[in-house]
């Protein structure tokens, strides 16, 4: 691996096929692929799935979602041929509409998938626009030198897909999420017979989801949650509310069906969740007499006779179940002894919202179930038992493990070693694998990085005002103003100004009037003549007065001088 290499992610001379995350590997969440085929001077890209992933509470005050750093494409946006979409999970196709119209290049969907984009798209009133072309599930089609299959798979959201990526160095199946649920509820099960043949035709590698690699068994069916929905709500005496991920169209056709089941109307709260009845509607999903009402007609429903469909399974403010929890929902209120399912696993981050809304509802009196006390959700993620079975069918060369943290990633290593695999190969977000020619091994690194939506800002995730509000929510900020004429007099006093910052120390003395002495005594110790120059005074008073601060409080705060210069 040379310097230039290092610094230009291109890999070696050779005609190969290379494989590289922006996202995704090391983390779940954020999932951004790309296969690149030729020499590196003259390399082709073809990208799987852009998604986004969500800031870690705190730690990213402001921030809404996070998004990959695509300048890697960037830098020859023509090279790429294609965006391939495995499903319409956020955290695949969430970045899209941000970022994909800088690269152009045209996105390969299933009818499901290329709906729910074309949702979101609508929401921008047509200001972006995107090539987005329609593949049946099962079809065939080329971007460029990779000829492409769609393969049916199981998992929680309609028309999930593994892709059989075919080159001339041999064919990659990259798996997507997946499961193996022949009871999948709603949709085709995983397509067993096909990947046995591709598995028979020979594959070169295998990139394979992680997520579960770490659990034993096999993962329950979405049919099951299904039946205990029904039972759970079939014995509820009061109303009922089920939030759950709003992509998740079995389990809203679950909660539809056991309602009906148990002679109870159903009521959808929640933008998000309205989008995808919808969507899976125009694709046959859902039936187009699929009946329900919308949140405003709740107060004119006998309450004990009503299923609450509601958005905010993971705890987002202003979410259906958060309004409701709070008791400022404008159509929904909860009571004493009404029932709450979350119907959902917690995503790592979530856990304080969550909990927060919880507790708010058990302070209301409500019931709350969790998947901790009843099988109301199953993953959409392989075991090992299924992962052992997919290695089975598919006898790759080549392993790579994806989309996980490191301890998922290995743990799948470790099932792809015992199954046979050749060689297996686990990477991180921004190393080049290479697949062919032999050896399959890292042999590069490429720029990555993260974008962090704020507000509608794209901002850098390492320099930018994020990290300043990091710094500010633990030390506060300390701001002086000064004037000085152009003789280098001072007029007036200074002012000052501490937001964050405690407003008195240990002995009861003003934290104002601490940092007043310093800013005066540094003008003081500075001759005139040296006063002439702005930068020197500001250096000095904010040395003065964040050092003043420290002694007193043991905290440096942020701290910002202004010098005004007027003439004599």
């Amino acid at each position: 691996m040379t310097k230039q290499n290092k610094k230009t992610g291109r890999g070696s001379g050779k005609d190969e096929l290379v494989f590289a995350a922006l996202g995704g590997l090391g983390e779940i969440g954020m999932n951004a692929y790309l296969y690149g085929l030729g020499a590196a001077n003259a390399r082709q890209w073809l990208m799987v799935d852009l998604g986004i992933t969500f800031p870690e509470g705190e730690f990213d005050p402001g921030v809404d979602v996070i998004l990959p750093d695509l300048r890697f494409l960037k830098e020859d946006p023509k090279s790429v041929v294609g965006l391939v979409l495995t499903h319409a999970h956020e955290d695949h196709i969430g970045a899209v509409i941000d970022l994909w119209p800088a690269i152009g290049a045209p996105i390969f969907a299933t009818p499901f998938t290329a709906g729910m984009l074309k949702a979101k798209l609508a929401e921008f009133g047509g200001a972006v626009k995107l090539d987005i072309r329609i593949v049946p599930i099962g079809a065939r089609f080329d971007a460029g030198p990779f000829a492409v299959e769609f393969v049916s798979m199981s998992h929680s959201i309609p028309e999930p897909s593994a892709l059989a990526i075919r080159t001339p160095h041999g064919t990659v199946l990259h798996t997507g999420d997946w499961k193996l649920d022949q009871s999948p509820f709603v949709g085709l099960p995983a397509d067993e017979a096909r990947l046995k043949a591709i598995g028979e035709e020979g594959v070169r590698a295998l990139v394979c989801d992680s997520t579960n690699a770490m659990r034993d068994g096999r993962s329950p069916s979405e049919q099951e949650i299904a039946d205990s929905l029904t039972a759970i709500i079939k014995k509820a005496n009061r109303c009922v509310a089920v939030t759950t991920f709003s992509s998740n169209v079995a389990r809203i056709k679950a909660v539809a069906d056991a309602a009906r089941a148990s002679g109870r109307t159903l009521v959808v709260a929640g933008r998000a969740m309205h989008r995808v009845i919808q969507v899976a509607k125009e694709t046959g999903y859902l039936p187009e007499d699929f009946r329900h009402l919308d949140q405003q007609q709740f107060k004119f429903q006998d309450r004990n006779s009503v299923v609450l469909l509601c958005t905010g399974s993971q705890g987002e403010p202003r979410a259906a179940v958060a309004r409701m929890a709070d008791n400022e929902h404008p159509d929904i209120s909860m009571a004493r002894g009404d029932l709450i399912i979350f119907s959902s696993r917690t995503i790592p981050g979530n856990e304080k919202s969550v909990t927060r809304i919880q507790n708010a509802l058990a302070r209301r009196g409500c019931e709350i179930i969790t998947d901790a006390e009843a099988l109301i959700h199953v993953t959409g993620h392989p075991r090992r038992d299924e992962l052992r079975q997919m290695y089975g069918w598919i006898k790759p060369v080549v392993a790579v493990p994806m989309h996980g943290e490191a301890r998922h990633l290995f743990a799948n290593a470790e099932i792809a070693r015992q199954a046979g695999v050749p060689s297996v190969v686990p990477a991180f977000n921004g190393q080049m694998v290479r697949l062919a020619p032999d050896p399959a091994e890292i042999i590069d690194d490429v720029p990555v990085g993260r974008l962090f939506r704020d507000g509608r800002l794209l901002v850098p995730s390492v320099e930018g005002p994020v990290r300043d509000r990091r710094k500010l929510a633990t030390v506060g900020i300390c701001v002086v103003a000064v004037t000085l004429t152009t003789r280098g007099e001072v007029k007036g006093e200074a002012q000052i100004l501490l937001d964050g910052v405690p407003q008195f120390d240990a002995e009861g003395d003003e934290m104002f009037d601490i940092v007043a002495d310093a800013v005066d005594g540094t003008l003081d110790s500075i001759p005139p003549k040296r006063r002439k120059d702005p930068d020197l005074v500001s250096e000095a008073i904010r040395r003065a007065a964040r050092s003043a601060i420290a002694q007193v409080w043991g905290k440096k705060p942020i701290c910002k001088v202004l010098v005004n210069v007027i003439e004599h």
